[in-house]
């Protein structure tokens, strides 16, 4: 018989026991959540990225609302819990809602801590803990004020730095003499000031808060030797506290979490609590990897398991700032009964320092280079005797057994145990036994199968360096591969940049990014032109001079010189009027060839150079426009005569691909899209092959999308079925920004689909409808300041390679 299972919090936590739990007992329990927030399981540990611009909050959600859907899981979303009846085993929420259980699972997470000074509950006065203070802070830093972060920590550091990359003036108070002095020796803490410093953030430690001053909301903070510091934000990060309020009005034993045995049951055997709540062997945890333990120590439990314990480890410390590398492991505490090793490196700001008692490392703390980390970890994590390295221990495990090796040679050294994903436990051993047996070839591949750097990402380069260890020359590492010779940086990184630096202009980008040359290259300039032109669509002024010469001269140059011309025609579809307006070009400019396209178009070829722009016009006065036949942008929607003509057709195909076509003419994506509709399966449009395709069925449209018929030839992945031809049409709209926003400059969309992985897509775009719509909405967006530049459009008397601003392309449907 099902049982009931109900579960207090929708977290981190949580979200990976229930994912263990449907692995090892996928039909034992009904599941309902109530979560205090008013969304889905989101990654909390990269909130940093979100606030500073990194990542948008889609890219760190772990479950969306299709997952839930799928799994039969029940998500009360906004229901905060204010009480348990363990008599009658039930819970209720503020909500009125009220749900009976046989099993339940707190995890409440944490509160922060509010220092108890005046002020303290001014507006403009915020904590960093969830998304909505994250959003809280990014309408705050729109001011471009000062702000004051109090707390020198994890959480203090990274939201200073996202604050100040979303433009604001910050200062971090911290009352310590230096900076994550949990987690950091005075040495490396002062390393790390230098370089929060150097980033333009102002740093004042051994400052203890007095007040926050202000007349109805925040103006500035006092400090305790009368220092005034001018601010419109102050963000409290100075701890936490595990959220045990609910259980304790319950009856459950608390002390510092809510007290929990080994298999993470509470004092009432029904109840069980996990997470930053939970407290185990007398330690409460705030980093992921202990919590993530607790999540699988309580679904074995939970699936039957009574021999599964939680077991303690050290987790290493990382800090999420882009460009400051740090780790901190296990005890680095002063003690008679210790040794230390140090290496310092003024010039490169690298600090190294191992902790050594009975020749054993027991604590680690690396600035400025953090590779050997792992390596470190397995040595303490083994107690290993290190006397036969003693000398070149703080080397790295590159330097041990004589000669140096290089840095692959050092990953295939490390034992299969050795761990190399701390926040998800994840070891050498795994990765490399899932990427031969499943035969993963990319990093997402990879992030899905093991979940080795799908959290905070700090170990990605050691994952990368294990998959090219074990696949060889047949590993291509795109996403670390440099756009072209004037830069380092790959187009994934350029594209993040742009966003988190609001990089508008391409010699911005050129300054900001360091571009190893004054103007760029035919790589880099049509890629970052294109970049800019998806992310800032009413910003950014579409530059044709970083353009192919057929973008700028809406015509394909042939191998003679010539041009060719191809005029769009809606869905294939034309008439008496266009036809003859295309004969009366050929005989008036005597274009030798005119020929049918595979995409239903007529092309026009061997015109020449100077004779385009009255081409264009003559063209321009029948209501021709470009078919883009060299763009990188939609180029045809191929289709059928369907069902208004043919006696098999389900559908109106050829109404449906008008539809489409006009709906989406004009807009930029990072290479040649081609589309095409089907009316029944006997597919007489050849939408099974490509970018993206619809076949009509009795029962809907059935989306097809990531085929190839080029050098390429490949079948396309079926996205879904869907019943309407509204919703088909937001589908391919939201699968078609999705690529737009995440393909790199001149990858086809089987590529990128390839690499984000054909389930991401259908997740995003079929399962979450409220992420597929906002898709739809940045299309529809960008498709308001989309400029076409057919030549018919040219202002009369200027340069022919001058445009004038375009007329908005109309986006209602037809």
């Amino acid at each position: 018989m099902t049982e009931r299972l109900v579960i207090i919090g929708n977290g981190m936590a949580p979200g990976r026991m229930l994912e263990h739990l449907l692995e090892a007992a996928p039909d034992r329990y009904q599941v309902t959540i109530f979560n205090a927030e008013p969304r889905v399981n989101y990654d909390r540990i990269m909130l940093s990225p979100v606030l500073s611009g990194e990542k948008a909050f889609e890219e760190i959600v772990i479950h969306g609302d299709g997952w839930y859907i799928k799994h039969g899981i029940t998500l009360y979303k906004g229901h905060k819990i204010v009480a348990i009846d363990r008599a009658a085993k039930t819970i209720t929420s503020d909500r009125g809602v009220t749900e009976p259980y046989d099993k339940l699972v707190i995890a409440t997470g944490s509160v922060p801590f509010i220092i108890p000074v005046p002020g303290k509950d001014l507006p403009g006065v915020l904590t960093y803990r969830d998304l909505d203070d994250v959003n809280a802070m990014l309408l705050a830093a729109q001011s471009r004020a000062k702000a004051v972060v109090i707390g020198g920590g994890l959480l203090g550091l990274e939201a200073a730095a996202g604050l100040k990359e979303q433009g604001m003036d910050v200062t971090v108070l911290h009352v310590m003499p230096t900076l994550m002095e949990r987690q950091l020796d005075p040495a490396a803490g002062y390393l790390l000031q230098r370089a929060v410093e150097a980033r333009g953030i102002k740093v004042m430690t051994k400052a203890n808060t007095k007040a926050i001053v202000g007349n109805g909301r925040v103006e500035g903070l006092e400090l305790a030797d009368g220092t005034i510091i001018p601010a419109t934000l102050v963000v409290m990060a100075v701890g936490i506290r595990p959220n045990t309020a609910i259980a304790k009005d319950a009856g459950i034993d608390t002390n510092r979490g809510i007290v929990v045995d080994h298999g993470m049951r509470t004092s009432d055997p029904d109840i069980l609590a996990l997470g930053e709540c939970a407290e185990v062997g007398g330690q409460v945890y705030g980093l992921v990897a202990p919590l993530y333990e607790m999540a699988r120590v309580a679904a074995s439990r939970l699936a039957g398991d009574e021999g599964a314990g939680f077991v303690h480890s050290d987790t290493p410390t990382k800090l999420k700032v882009t460009g400051i590398d740090l780790y901190s492991l296990g005890d680095f505490a002063d003690g008679e009964d210790r040794e230390e090793i140090v290496l310092r490196d003024a010039a490169a700001g690298i600090y190294k320092r191992l902790v050594l008692k009975d020749n054993r490392v027991i604590g680690t703390v690396l600035y400025g280079e953090t590779g050997d980390g792992a390596w470190f970890n397995d040595l303490k994590k083994k107690q290993t005797d290190i006397s036969e390295m003693r000398d070149t221990l703080i080397f790295g495990q590159a330097y041990q057994g004589g000669s140096p090796l290089d840095p692959m040679a050092a990953v295939a050294a490390l034992a299969d145990d050795a761990e190399i994903c701390g926040c998800n436990g994840v070891c050498k051993g795994k990765i490399t036994g899932a990427i031969t047996q499943k035969g993963l070839t990319s990093l997402d591949d990879v992030r899905a199968h093991t979940k080795a750097s799908a959290s905070c990402g700090s170990c990605t380069g050691l994952v990368e360096q294990l998959m090219s260890l074990t696949l060889g020359d047949s590993y291509n590492p795109t996403a670390v591969q440099p756009m072209c010779k004037c830069t380092d940086l790959g187009h994934d990184d350029v594209r993040r940049l742009i966003k988190a630096k609001g990089l508008k202009t391409i010699p911005e980008v050129m300054q900001e990014l360091q571009w190893k040359t004054s103007c760029g290259c035919a790589k880099c300039r049509p890629a970052l032109n294109y970049y800019l032109v998806c992310d800032w669509p009413d910003e950014y002024a579409d530059d044709y001079q970083s353009r192919f010469i057929n973008e700028r001269v809406h015509a394909n140059i042939q191998k003679d010189g010539t041009y060719s011309v191809v005029p769009r025609m809606w869905g294939g579809v034309t008439n008496a009027n266009e036809l003859r307006a295309i004969a009366d070009v050929v005989d008036k400019f005597e274009i030798p060839l005119v020929k049918v396209t595979g995409g239903q178009r007529i092309d026009m070829l061997g015109i020449r150079k100077e004779d385009l722009p009255a081409v264009w016009s003559d063209l321009g006065k029948a209501g021709f426009v470009s078919g883009h036949a060299y763009a990188k942008g939609l180029r045809t929607v191929k289709t059928c005569v369907g069902s208004d003509w043919c006696r098999f057709g389900t559908q109106d195909s050829t109404g449906l691909g008008i539809r489409i076509e006009k709906f989406m003419w004009g807009s930029w994506t990072p290479a040649k899209l081609k589309m095409a509709v089907s009316g029944c399966p006997r597919n007489c449009a050849e939408a099974t092959c490509k970018d993206v395709g619809v076949i009509c069925v009795d029962s809907g449209f059935e989306i097809h999308f990531a085929g190839a018929a080029g050098l390429d030839i490949k079948g396309t992945e079926v996205l879904g079925l869907v019943k309407r031809e509204d919703e088909a049409l937001e589908v391919i709209v939201a699968l078609t920004q999705m690529y737009r926003e995440q393909g790199r400059y001149l990858e086809r969309i089987y590529k990128w689909a390839k690499r984000v992985g054909v389930a991401e897509i259908r997740r995003q775009i079929l399962d979450d409808v409220p992420r597929r719509g906002e898709f739809y909405e940045r299309f529809v967006f960008s498709q308001k300041f989309a400029q076409v530049d057919p030549w018919s459009e040219r202002v009369s008397g200027k340069d022919k390679h001058e445009f004038r601003p375009l007329a908005t392309v109309t986006i209602a449907a037809e």
